[in-house]
């Protein structure tokens, strides 16, 4: 028998930290898309050009700030999963479940390995063979970066969990150290939950992705970039200023002089660059919210991607608190407009013209599924706090490739 051990987690306190995770990804995909492929080579963006009009067409290089946030596939494809899981009452997409989903609901504003992976659907093809390299040639780019981290949210504390949820849905478009990136993210959302407030949140930072890392094998190009940024990240003596040296050291590393180190640059939507470039604004933004989203928008390559899911993450780690602080005096949306690319889900606001649900709600929607994670796990949830149960980790486990476990 595995051995487990037990923490508590206030339901409450969690349920608003998961409706600052929602508003944090928008605010920061949003800000990110400003930059989005605008510097995929030198010359870069650098701390200096925060605020000139240098973004895409011509716009400033700011925080946006909007109401009703607005889907991207930053968020959309993490709803209509969540929505799925919601309805069928299950932690557990089957390759059917996902397969239906995609086609009731996400059939524009994808691209790359979420596209391929979509007509594939449409021609018979079940997950996890929508990601088969023969039939998707796209299954090393950042597509499952940026539509799974909801799974590691759903089970805090429970890393090993949140991997066997996630593991079909990463599936769906992404294979070998793309898969491993992507398991990555859901891992740090999981141990999110494990972050102690009374310590310094940057080495709380440190020690989560040291952790999250741990469960990838070795031999992955995933972990060679996670090691690789943080060993320079930790070497930086001003962290907060000398952020630009280690996205130029990704940059000769990961693209200029790849096949050097054994890499395949493949263009600026690839899973390993962009995977550096979020885990530098994680490390770097020492666990800011403003910070970590400007460093995620200068960075470069796909930069709305990495922005969305590390400002997330500092998000849920803060909470609306972190959020406020960011942006003292703002007023900060409550409101979320789905159909702008997923118009066929649910319209749970149809009295308000300009959005379909608010982040109170879908935090209301994700505890109930964390009230089954937590049993799922052998814990116990009560009216006001869960006692989790949490299997000792198990370093190099993440696994992509074997069949898919079951619940």
């Amino acid at each position: 028998m595995s051995r487990r051990t037990r923490t508590q987690l206030d339901r409450a306190a969690y349920a608003e930290r998961l409706r600052a995770m929602w508003i944090g990804a928008c605010i920061a995909n949003w800000t990110g898309l400003r930059t989005e492929g605008v510097r995929t080579e030198r010359p870069f963006f650098t701390d200096a050009d925060w605020g000139k009009p240098l973004g895409r067409d011509g716009a400033p290089i700011d925080f946006v700030l909007l109401d009703p946030c607005l889907a991207d596939d930053d968020t959309d494809i993490e709803y209509v999963y969540l929505h799925l899981m919601t309805e069928a009452g299950t932690l557990f997409l089957s390759p059917e479940q996902i397969r239906d989903g995609w086609r009731a609901h996400i059939n524009e504003f994808i691209w790359v390995s979420n596209r391929r992976a979509r007509d594939l659907m449409e021609r018979g093809v079940l997950p996890p063979a929508t990601s088969d390299p023969a039939l998707n040639p796209e299954s090393l780019q950042i597509d499952a970066q940026l539509t799974t981290e909801i799974f590691g949210a759903l089970a805090p504390g429970m890393p090993e969990l949140a991997l066997r949820m996630a593991d079909l849905p990463i599936r769906t478009t992404a294979r070998d150290h793309a898969a491993h990136a992507a398991q990555f993210y859901v891992l740090l959302f999981s141990l999110a939950a494990t972050v102690d407030p009374e310590k310094p949140r940057r080495e709380e930072i440190v020690r989560i992705v040291r952790e999250a890392r741990s469960y990838l094998p070795d031999t992955s190009e995933a972990a060679d970039v996670i090691d690789f940024v943080l060993s320079a990240a930790l070497s930086v003596e001003r962290p907060d200023e000398r952020w630009e040296s280690v996205r130029d050291a990704i940059a000769r590393r990961y693209q200029e002089q790849a096949p050097a180190h054994g890499f395949v640059y493949r263009g600026f939507t690839e899973s390993a660059i962009n995977l550096a470039t979020g885990t530098l604004a994680l490390l770097l933004g020492g666990g800011s919210f403003r910070r970590t989203v400007q460093i995620g928008t200068l960075a470069g390559w796909d930069s709305d991607n990495g922005t969305a899911t590390m400002g997330s993450l500092v998000a849920l780690l803060g909470g609306m608190a972190e959020l406020r602080r960011a942006f003292p005096g703002a007023r900060l949306s409550e409101r979320y407009r789905i159909h702008r690319t997923r118009p066929t889900l649910p319209d749970r606001l149809p009295e308000d013209r300009e959005a379909e649900d608010t982040f109170a709600e879908i935090s209301r929607r994700m505890v109930a599924l964390v009230d089954l994670a937590v049993r799922e796990e052998g814990g116990q949830v009560e009216p006001t706090r869960w006692v989790i149960a949490r299997r000792a980790s198990s370093p190099g486990t993440a696994a992509p490739h074997g069949p898919p476990p079951g619940p």
